[in-house]
């Protein structure tokens, strides 16, 4: 138990250094944890093949699947048609898309799925990332309060509020408290989240296809005529690096390279276009404008020893809305979400099979799709989950438990709730809510059959509590995940966290036992 308290103020202090990697302080842990003797290597290295890891690696193939067919920039412009550029409509129109999502789904399918769709919005908008993508998955966590389906937590409740001899909740019960929190997250983002929040830019922000290529025909000479990207094809800017086997060789616009099909439109030398009367013969730092097939341009240009590519067919391809594949790649989406929402397979099979079809389809390539997933959060978040192991195992999280419990000692229902309250938000920043809850359920039901009062409020209770994880970027795999598209650092999730959790708190204890009384 030692060991793990030690194991996790090291990596709660490498995290907060910002100085070693994510990977590698989550790949220490499990590390430690075996090395120390806590858990044994299966336990150790039993994250790597959790079904959680698996589901989110998942959803990041078909989050580039969607980013890549250009949905997400469709959504996006749709979204920015009905709500315009200004934050505060962005913000709510978000958050009411990302909570409906949650409620049928899950908070991390959604998070990952809206998550390239927010940073198309932000860039779009001129909003900094990090101002809309920690509010996505903080709004996330209300929306998984509005439907009993919304989260594990809440059939876990559920089920024990009915086994504890009261009731079940209702489907849509969940709301009664998710639906002021959800209101409440909000109102309060949309006031104090633009000084509580970092403004950091996002490297995945999408190229503006109108400017690019105004600014190509501008700089290139070349006339209004020619269409310069389409659904099936597209252009890209190459430069020819010094000891290129292409120095020597002539050129002229129109003609087609010597092992593909792709045209050279035009070329510029010294930061102008060439023009016909000049030598045609390529030199080192020639810049050739190519125009060919959107997989022929990948092929030839990305890994190419005798260019070097100035703009990314990839990246110009993504900016075109509903793009070759996106009919295939709403119909593998919809197909997942039904599955999620039956309950048919587990949500690992879900994501696996969505992932998997895509591939087959020829929607994402294999190569494309490893390159996809963002191996820092799976990577940390598979190094993480041995701790939560270790905090049960070891009965560390029982102790921290049972030391607030005790302090209690016969006092009313409302500061009981307020006990247990306080006990799964502070455990649910460390391990997961699932488990935080399934460790104070059976302490919370003990108090309401001591007291003599309804299970109800305790188990509403727990589930709100057990969402109220905002302080780390380890709480959840959802606030993981925006970790590094949004450019946050381990200390930028309290500032906005906190008060939010003070609110959670406040339902929990005040509100929830008004809904749902004691007696």
């Amino acid at each position: 138990m030692i060991a793990t308290f030690i194991i996790l103020a090291l990596a709660i202090l490498g995290f907060i250094s910002n100085r070693i990697p994510l990977g590698l302080i989550a790949g220490g842990v499990a590390v430690s944890l075996w090395a120390t003797g806590v858990l044994d290597l299966d336990q150790a290295l039993g994250g790597f093949g959790d079904p959680i890891v698996l589901f989110i690696a998942s959803l990041f193939i078909v989050s580039e699947a969607l980013e890549s067919t250009g949905i997400t920039v469709w959504a996006g412009n749709l979204i920015m048609r009905r709500a315009g550029t200004r934050r505060a409509p962005l913000l709510i129109t978000i958050s009411l898309f990302a909570a409906l999502t949650t409620a049928l789904i899950s908070v991390n399918g959604a998070v990952a799925a809206l998550l390239p769709l927010v940073v198309v919005i932000a860039a779009r908008a001129r909003i900094p990332a990090s101002q809309m993508l920690l509010p996505l998955a903080f709004v996330a966590h209300a929306g998984s309060l509005l439907t009993l389906t919304g989260s594990p937590v809440n059939v876990i409740v559920s089920d024990l509020a009915e086994e504890a001899g009261g009731r079940s909740f209702n489907f849509l019960e969940f709301a009664l408290a998710g639906l002021p929190l959800l209101i409440g997250s909000v109102i309060f983002i949309l006031v104090f989240g633009r000084k509580l929040l970092p403004t950091r830019s996002s490297r995945r922000a999408p190229q503006d296809l109108a400017a690019f290529t105004l600014a190509l025909r501008d700089e290139y000479d070349l006339g209004d005529s020619a269409t310069l990207i389409s659904n099936g094809s597209g252009i890209v800017e190459v430069m020819v690096p010094p000891r290129s086997e292409l120095i020597g060789q002539r050129l002229f616009p129109g003609m087609l390279t010597p092992d593909s099909d792709i045209v050279v439109i035009a070329a510029q030398r010294g930061g102008r276009a060439l023009r016909e009367e000049e030598d045609p013969t390529l030199r080192a730092g020639d810049i050739l404008l190519l125009s060919g097939t959107w997989e022929n341009l990948t092929e030839h240009t990305t890994e190419s020893p005798e260019l070097l590519p100035v703009s990314s067919a990839e990246s110009i391809r993504r900016s075109i809305p509903l793009s070759r594949g996106s009919t295939r790649t709403i119909t593998v989406l919809i197909l997942m979400i039904a599955l999620l929402i039956s309950g048919l397979v587990p949500p690992a099979i879900a994501g696996l099979l969505a992932a998997g079809a895509l591939i087959a389809l020829g929607v994402v390539s294999p190569a494309r799709a490893y390159r996809s997933i963002s191996w820092t959060t799976v990577v940390l978040i598979a190094g993480m989950i041995p701790l939560s192991t270790a905090f049960i195992s070891t009965g560390a999280a029982d102790l921290i438990a049972t030391t607030l419990l005790d302090l209690l000692d016969g006092g009313s229902p409302v500061t009981a709730l307020l006990v247990i309250c306080v006990v799964t938000m502070l455990l649910g920043q460390l391990i997961s809510n699932t488990a935080t809850v399934l460790i104070v359920a059976p302490v919370a039901l003990a108090f309401a059959e001591a007291l003599d009062v309804s299970a109800l409020p305790f188990m509403m209770a727990l589930a709100v509590s057990g969402a109220a994880a905002f302080l780390t970027p380890i709480a959840t795999p959802a606030n993981t995940m925006v970790m590094e598209p949004g450019g946050y650092r381990f200390g930028d999730y309290w500032r906005l966290g906190l008060p939010l959790m003070i609110m959670y708190l406040v339902v929990a204890v005040f509100w929830v036992p008004f809904i749902w009384p004691f007696h």
